[in-house]
C-alpha cells in the first residue's frame, strides 16, 4: 500500500440500541489493501443528503442529544421516539457506518492496469461508508473527474444529479411530457430546473417560502408555486394546464400536497375533454413519492377521477432497472456538466468530529432549504 495511506482511518458510525437509544460515535477501521480492481481513495469531502440523515439519525428526537467520550472521539447519544423505534427494529445493536457519496483522491491501487491508472486522479464515489477518511472501493464504483475539479465539486455527483436525471428519465419512459416537482428550492430541485431549461422541458415547481420561488426564477424557472400563499391551489392549477404535467415527484410525502396535485392535473386535464364523464378525465396522472419531509400520514382526497396513482420512487432501484447502458449515459453527463448543471452548494463545512456536536446536530437536522453541509474527513 501506498505511504501516502495511514493503517487507519476515522469513520462515523451509527448504532440502534434496543432500548430506543441512539449512539453515534468515531471509530478507527483499518484501511483495506485493495484487490485487483479496487482503490484507496483518501476521502476529501462528502456530503449530508436527507437519506444520509435517515440511517445516522433514525428518527432520533436531536433536542434529547447529549455528548459523552471525549473531544478526540466523542460520542453521542439521543432519544428515539417508540412510535419510531419499531421501525428500525432489523438494525438493532449494529454500529453501520454512513454517507452515500463523496469524492476524494485515489492513493492506492490493486494490481489491474484500470485501477493503477487511477492512481492521483480525483474521483467521485458512491459505496456508501463515506463518512470515513480512507475508503476502499472497486473501480466501477468512481467517476474519474475532470481535470481541475475539486472533491469539493464532486462530491455530491451520485445522489442529487442521478436522482434529478432520474425524474427525467422516468417521465419520458412512461410517455409524460412534462412534470412537477416539490421541495424545488433545493439542490435537487435547481438541477432539475437546470435539466428542464436545457432539455427544453415544462416544469412546475413547488416551493414553501416566497424567497425560494426567487432563487428558481434566477436561474430560469417559469413556474413557480408557493404552497404558503393563499392562491396556490389556483396557481398550481395554472401551472400544470400551461405545462401539461401529468407526472410529479414529492419530497414532502406526508400531508395533502399530493393529493393537492393530482387534483391540479385532473383540472387541467378536464379543461380538454369533449363532453362529461363520471368517472373522470381519462389523462393519466401519475405522483411519486421519493422523500418524508413531511413524516405525517399522506392524505387523499379523491377529486381526480380514476385514472390515477401514486407510489414510491428510489434512484437504487430506478438504476437497476433501466441496465447499465442508461446508467453510463447518465453518469457521463453529470461529469460533463458536474460544475454547470450539476452543481451543489454548501451552507457549512465541518469534521467528522464537528458532525457530533450538539450544536452542530440540531441546525443538519432541521433539512433545511439551502443549509446542505459537507463533511471534510481530513480537516479539524
Amino acid at each position: 500500500m501506498s505511504n501516502q495511506v495511514s493503517d487507519t482511518g476515522l469513520q462515523l458510525r451509527s448504532t440502534v440500541k434496543a432500548d430506543g437509544t441512539l449512539e453515534l460515535s468515531l471509530v478507527d477501521i483499518p484501511t483495506p489493501q485493495p484487490q485487483a480492481d479496487e482503490v484507496v481513495v483518501r476521502v476529501e469531502a462528502s456530503p449530508l443528503n436527507p437519506s444520509d440523515l435517515g440511517l445516522l439519525l433514525a428518527g432520533a428526537d436531536p433536542t434529547t442529544a447529549r455528548n459523552t467520550g471525549t473531544a478526540d472521539r466523542p460520542v453521542l447519544t439521543a432519544k428515539i421516539p417508540p412510535d419510531v423505534l419499531r421501525a428500525f427494529a432489523a438494525r438493532f445493536d449494529q454500529s453501520l457506518p454512513v454517507g452515500n457519496e463523496g469524492a476524494g483522491v485515489v492513493v492506492a491501487a490493486g494490481s489491474s492496469a484500470a485501477a493503477q491508472a487511477l492512481i492521483g486522479r480525483t474521483v467521485s464515489i458512491a459505496g456508501g461508508a463515506m463518512y470515513s477518511q480512507y475508503r476502499s472501493v472497486s473501480i466501477s464504483q468512481c467517476l474519474p473527474l475532470p481535470p481541475g475539479t475539486t472533491p469539493a465539486d464532486g462530491a455530491s455527483w451520485y445522489v442529487n444529479p442521478m436522482t434529478s436525471l432520474g425524474m427525467v428519465e422516468t417521465m419520458r419512459r412512461e410517455g409524460h411530457s412534462a412534470l412537477v416537482h416539490t421541495a424545488a428550492a433545493s439542490n435537487l430541485g435547481q438541477m432539475l430546473q437546470k435539466i428542464c431549461v436545457k432539455d427544453g422541458i415544462g416544469l412546475v415547481n413547488i416551493v414553501r417560502k416566497p424567497e425560494q420561488a426567487q432563487v428558481l426564477r434566477a436561474i430560469g424557472a417559469t413556474h413557480v408555486c408557493d404552497s404558503s400563499a393563499p392562491t396556490f391551489m389556483a396557481d398550481l392549477t395554472e401551472a400544470v394546464a400551461a405545462t401539461s404535467a401529468t407526472i410529479a415527484f414529492d419530497a414532502i410525502g406526508g400531508g395533502a400536497l399530493a393529493s393537492q396535485i393530482l387534483t391540479a392535473m385532473e383540472i387541467a386535464a378536464s379543461r380538454k375533454a369533449s363532453g362529461y364523464s363520471r368517472y373522470g378525465s381519462t389523462v393519466n396522472k401519475q405522483v411519486y413519492i421519493y422523500g418524508a419531509l413531511d413524516r405525517s400520514p399522506t392524505v387523499l382526497h379523491r377529486a381526480y377521477g380514476m385514472t390515477w396513482g401514486i407510489g414510491g420512487w428510489l434512484l437504487t432501484p430506478f438504476l437497476q432497472k433501466v441496465g447499465g447502458d442508461t446508467v453510463q449515459r447518465l453518469r457521463e453527463r453529470v461529469a460533463s456538466e458536474l460544475k454547470t448543471t450539476f452543481a451543489s452548494h454548501y451552507a457549512k463545512h465541518i469534521s467528522l468530529r464537528d458532525a457530533l456536536k450538539l450544536d452542530v446536530i440540531l441546525e443538519y437536522a432541521k433539512q433545511a432549504t439551502g443549509s446542505k453541509f459537507l463533511i471534510t474527513p481530513h480537516v479539524d
